[in-house]
Parts: structure tokens; C-alpha cells; sequence
């Protein structure tokens, strides 16, 4: 089956927080594609929107089918049905586990630069972020190993944010990065927590590893939260999954997530994520495909004709982090000038932490005349900005 990847769907005037911008505004800031979802999920969705009752929804068996599958079949990690518990989202499964699983003033460990979202889950509940800044060196990003084990051990530390793969860097953790993480966290009493909701999202030829597929020990000191919701750009319907295979720390989970009320899925939620991971998978190839030539287009694009960024190498996602330093030191004041002065709204690196200061992070997830009117808008306003007195 074709799947129209070029199509313009029109997304103003629908409640898009992607695209409530002024009008000579285009967005590539938030993770959130320009497609329509697989055409198989819309007709899921229809079908179960003209039964016309939308009154409390449970988790049907086949919701935990449609994850332990599709888990078995394209990330080789076999599942127990007991360990999936259902959630509204990742970032609210987040915010449950740092409520529920640590305590105020403890200390919650990120590597920067991340996903911002995880500062707000762990300051906004009273604990302290905890930095271990990725090495940037040579164009590409791994992880200072002693700084880590130094924070780790701090007694304080209770609790590890991973984001695998890397949410803003495209980095895909390797299966011997990710053991010798769950071995420093474990010798010093710290669980991780690791989203993957990107883990579906890598270039063609290229795997993620769950965390929790690694060995024993990241098996049982882990809670993994992910979603169909990225993949398929359905992140409106609020439906993820929480799997975690120790019994103790998932009977605390639980009871968190039934706290904060994030644990009861709506008319939808069940149904799409079934339909996405059961019916979706030519669609999803389709699309890793069409990414792949967006992020070539990028690349080469930059190569060419934007002198002074970089792009770094990534395996996974549709966000592309660009290096900002022989132009500015301050990729905030960047974006915020090419904002004006083209209306390309992109996202500040700094949002991602402080070592993300130099860089901006563009969002290629879109029709390719669409990424190319980005492209060139990129292109004036940079000029312009390197012609200010």
C-alpha cells in the first residue's frame, strides 16, 4: 500500500499546539509530525467513534497482545503481560515515578543535553536535577563514565532518567554503553527509568536496544515507559505503556499511577495503540524511509549552503540537533532572531540543558516542499544574522 508522505494537511485552526502560531509562522519546534497517521489507525478510529457510546474504557486483551508482539518481533524482547501497566503518557508516567519511587530533596539524574520535559517532572515535585553532562567531541556525543559512577554514588541519588534513544541527539545506545549503566546504577541503589518512546523511530538499517533486554540486572532494576504515540503521530489520543518485570517496584508504579489518576485509558487510547502496533507497520516503514531522505536533505542542505552549523550524526528520531558554535555562542538569541525575522520557529538548545547552549534543534518531520520552505528560511536569516553590525 502508498502512503502519501508529501501531502499538505492544512493543521491550522484545529487546536494544534504545534501550529498556533501567527500565520507567516512555520513550526519545527515540538516533536510532532506534518503526516497523517497510518491510515489503518484513522479507520480503527472511525469505526469505533460511529458506535456513538463513549462511556469508561478498560484495557482489553488485546492491547497487551499488540505491545508484547510487536516488542518480540521487531526488538527481539520477549515480555510478560503481567509487567505492562497502561498510562495516559510517558511524561505523566514520569512525574508518577518521581513522586512515588523517591523522595523530596533526593537528587534525580539526567544526561545532558535531554529532553526538557524531564527538568519539569523533577523540579516541579521537589528534587534536585541532577546533571551528567555527554561529551561533545569530534561532531558526536557519548558519556563520561566517571563523572556518571561520581553522581551515581552521591547517596542522595535514587533515580536515573535514560532517554534511549537519545532525545535531543539521535544517539542510539549501544548494548555494552547500556549494561555498564545498569551496573553502576545498581551497585549504588539507583533505579532507572528509561523512555523509549522514540524507539521506533530509527533509520532504515538501524536498531534500538531496550534497556531492560540487556542482562538481568537492567531487567530488574528498570522501569521502561513507551508509546505508539511518537511512532505514529498520535500523541493526542494520551495512550502509553509502562513495563516493569520486578513485582515490587511495579506494585509501587501502580499505585502512584492510580494516585495521579493517569492510569484509566479514554474511549480511544486502547483501540489506536492496538490498531498502530498491530496494522501499522507498513505505514511505519514507509515513513523511516521518508525521514532517512528528510535528514539527508538537512544535512546536505547545511553542507552546502549554511556555513558555520553543523549537523550531528544521529541514528534515531526526526530531530536533527544543530551545532550553532562558529556562529554564536548563543543559540537561544539564534532562534529567537530567526524567528522574527523569517518566522522559522525552531527550539533553543539551551532548553536542553546548559551545555546545549550553542545548538538549536530542528524538527525535519514534514512534507519535503515543506522542510525545504524551512530550509531557506534558515538560510536568509542566518545570513542576515551574521550581516547585523
Amino acid at each position: 500500500m502508498g502512503y502519501d508522505f508529501d501531502k499538505l494537511t492544512d493543521r491550522r485552526g484545529v487546536g494544534s499546539l504545534k501550529w498556533d502560531v501567527p500565520e507567516r509562522e512555520l513550526p519545527m519546534w515540538v516533536a510532532d509530525m506534518d503526516f497523517e497517521t497510518a491510515p489503518e489507525i484513522v479507520e480503527t478510529l472511525r469505526r469505533r467513534a460511529e458506535h456513538g457510546i463513549f462511556g469508561y474504557s478498560v484495557v482489553t486483551p488485546d492491547w497487551y497482545e499488540a505491545y508484547q508482539d510487536w516488542w518480540e518481533r521487531r526488538h527481539h524482547f520477549k515480555m510478560e503481560k503481567d509487567w505492562l501497566v497502561f498510562c495516559t503518557g510517558v511524561v505523566p508516567a514520569i512525574s508518577s515515578t518521581v513522586r512515588k519511587l523517591t523522595t523530596v530533596g533526593e537528587n534525580v539524574l539526567v544526561q545532558t543535553p535531554v529532553y526538557n520535559i524531564f527538568f519539569n517532572s523533577i523540579r516541579n515535585n521537589g528534587r534536585n536535577i541532577l546533571e551528567s553532562p555527554l561529551v561533545y567531541r569530534d561532531g558526536s556525543y557519548s558519556i563520561d563514565f566517571a563523572d556518571l559512577e561520581e553522581k551515581l554514588a552521591n547517596p542522595q541519588t535514587t533515580l536515573m532518567l535514560l532517554c534511549n534513544p537519545h532525545n535531543p541527539v539521535g544517539k542510539i545506545w549501544d548494548r555494552e554503553t547500556l549494561a555498564r549503566i545498569g551496573e553502576l546504577c545498581a551497585r549504588h541503589h539507583v533505579l532507572v527509568l528509561s523512555d523509549e518512546i522514540h524507539c521506533d523511530l530509527t533509520d532504515p538499517g538501524y536498531e534500538y536496544v531496550p534497556f531492560a533486554s540487556v542482562s538481568g540486572v537492567c531487567r530488574d532494576n528498570s522501569i521502561t515507559c513507551f508509546a505508539p504515540t511518537k511512532t505514529f503521530n498520535i500523541a493526542g489520543l494520551q495512550t502509553a505503556a509502562v513495563m516493569v518485570p520486578d513485582p515490587v517496584i511495579r506494585h509501587k508504579l501502580e499505585r502512584g499511577l492510580n494516585t495521579d489518576e493517569v492510569a484509566e485509558p479514554n474511549a480511544f487510547a486502547v483501540g489506536a495503540a492496538a490498531a498502530a502496533f498491530q496494522k501499522g507497520e507498513g505505514w511505519l516503514e514507509a515513513l523511516r524511509q521518508y525521514l532517512y531522505e528528510n535528514k539527508q536533505w538537512v544535512r546536505q542542505f547545511v553542507e552546502k549552503r549554511l556555513p558555520g552549523i553543523s549537523v550531528v550524526p544521529s541514528q534515531a528520531t526526526y530531530l536533527l540537533w544543530l551545532d550553532c558554535s562558529a556562529v554564536t555562542a548563543d543559540g537561544g538569541e539564534l532562534a529567537a532572531f530567526i524567528r522574527r525575522d523569517s518566522g522559522l520557529y525552531l527550539t533553543e538548545g539551551e532548553e536542553y540543558g546548559a551545555c546545549g547552549k550553542s545548538f538549536v534543534r530542528l524538527n525535519a518531520a514534514c512534507p519535503r516542499v515543506r522542510l525545504m520552505d524551512g530550509l531557506e528560511r534558515l538560510e536568509k536569516s542566518l545570513k542576515r544574522y551574521q550581516e547585523r553590525p
